[in-house]
């Protein structure tokens, strides 16, 4: 029997050992705190599958510093950690050319394409098929041109095979009453889902991994070191799991474990925020995204969460929690009948990079050491999928899409498409308005 090792016990993690465990491999997870707080418990909730165009676009560059004069505003660099992240700013930038944007949502959409498909077997075979909730999501807009201003991603959505649903201010107020008349216009992506409850899914599926086999060892992975036969995870103190295969799935922290192996990585952690109201004293029935403001709210079975900000200071930075209140403000401006007393503050790091696509796939200097992080916002969409696609690589099968685009090789590139320099080409996509920015939408 195999034994697969894997390093993570987030979402990602845990659905790779789940689609090891059942083709009959011999799963231990390593993790140093597996049941404690990381990404998966704290996220929005929703399963974006619609999110398809990559954060780096043509003249985001523009609305940058409008960002960075608020210091509450949703994108933050502290001023310590700047010189750290330049490389990944400036392949964040290289990322945000046309022909770089089309072949990044060409393979978003190969991967969110499959969501559905592969998260709906794990959530019903483990216990959770009623905490899905296919209701699609509203993005909405407080300016009469925002919708309009947008309309070329919508289409490039739409063209990716995305439905959208333009609406009238009432026709939102009719599906969510709670929302004030600031809102204008805005779409409904019916193929939009969210959960009960982001901390419950992980709880449950550890727990199922846990009552079917698989082992969980308790421990920081310092270091992975290649064997002729596999590879061993060195845990801080020293002791070594060994295993045929080995997983990396730790989230914000993979690009440590990495780049000791040897493999460049272009990797942070965008932290989030959101506050968890349990009684709001409003009711939405789906996931409501705020264009103008780059923020969400979902109706979990916990409370409204509203989270969302980028903040990039580290992994060592302590968070603050002043982003966190101020989320809360702007939500009221569109609930004004919401109650903000009893929210419950969360802060958690994204594992980002720069061109949105997470690293799956090989490592470098072994083919026994597999990838798996990077996903930032998407983490929660992508995992159940992630874990078949590794699952295929553990096990030699051909994945059902290609995973050339999400390599770890392509960060070390000197030269070809995601290194290639910014150029009169960035002006040409899209051919009219300007482009819209991601928000935090898991």
């Amino acid at each position: 029997m195999m034994r697969i090792i894997v390093v993570g016990a987030g979402i990602v993690g845990l659905s790779v050992a789940y689609e090891a465990l059942r083709n009959g491999a011999s799963v231990t997870i390593v993790d140093r705190n597996p049941a404690g707080d990381k990404a998966s418990h704290g996220n929005a909730g929703g399963i974006a599958v619609t999110e398809v165009i990559p954060a780096s676009i043509p003249g985001l560059w523009k609305k940058v510093p409008v960002w960075m004069l608020d210091p509450l505003g949703p994108l933050s660099l502290r001023t310590a950690y700047t010189p750290r992240l330049l490389p990944w700013l400036l392949n964040f930038a290289r990322a945000g050319t046309a022909s770089e944007v089309r072949r990044i949502s060409t393979a978003l959409a190969a991967i969110n394409g499959r969501v559905y498909d592969d998260l709906i077997p794990l959530f019903t075979q483990v216990g959770l098929a009623d905490d899905l909730f296919r209701k699609g999501a509203l993005t909405v807009y407080e300016s009469e041109n925002g919708l309009g201003n947008d309309r070329h991603e919508w289409d490039a959505k739409r063209a990716l095979g995305v439905e959208v649903q333009e609406l009238t201010a009432a026709q939102i107020r009719g599906m969510e009453p709670a929302l004030s008349p600031v809102v204008k216009n805005g779409v409904f992506t019916p193929q939009w889902s969210h959960i009960a409850d982001p901390k419950k899914v992980v709880d449950v599926l550890r727990g199922w991994l846990l009552a079917n086999g698989a082992e969980i060892v308790r421990g920081q992975a310092d270091r992975l070191v290649p064997i002729s036969d596999g590879a061993k995870v060195v845990l801080n103190g020293g002791s070594e799991v060994t295993g045929r295969k080995v997983v990396v799935a730790a989230g914000a922290w993979s690009g440590r474990i990495a780049s000791q192996l040897g493999d460049r990585v272009l990797l942070e952690s965008e932290r989030g925020y959101n506050t968890t109201i349990a009684a709001p004293g409003i009711a939405l029935e789906r996931e409501v995204i705020f264009a103008d403001r780059k923020f969400v709210a979902t109706p979990l079975s916990i409370g409204l969460r509203i989270g969302g900000a980028a903040e990039f200071g580290g992994l060592e930075a302590a968070p603050n929690y002043a982003r966190a209140k101020a989320l809360v403000k702007l939500a009221k401006y569109y609930f004004p009948e919401m109650r903000e007393e009893g929210g419950v503050e969360w802060s958690g790091h994204r594992p980002a990079t720069p061109d949105s696509l997470p690293v799956i796939g090989r490592s470098g200097p072994s083919s026994n050491i597999i990838y798996a992080f990077g996903h930032g916002h998407l983490g929660l969409t992508q995992g159940p999928t992630t874990g078949k696609l590794v699952g295929d690589l553990l096990l030699g099968r051909k994945p059902p899409i290609d995973l050339a685009p999400f390599s770890v090789a392509r960060f070390s590139l000197k030269k070809g498409t995601f290194h290639e320099s910014l150029s009169s080409e960035a002006r040409t996509w899209p051919p009219n308005g300007e482009p819209s920015e991601l928000v935090d939408d898991q």
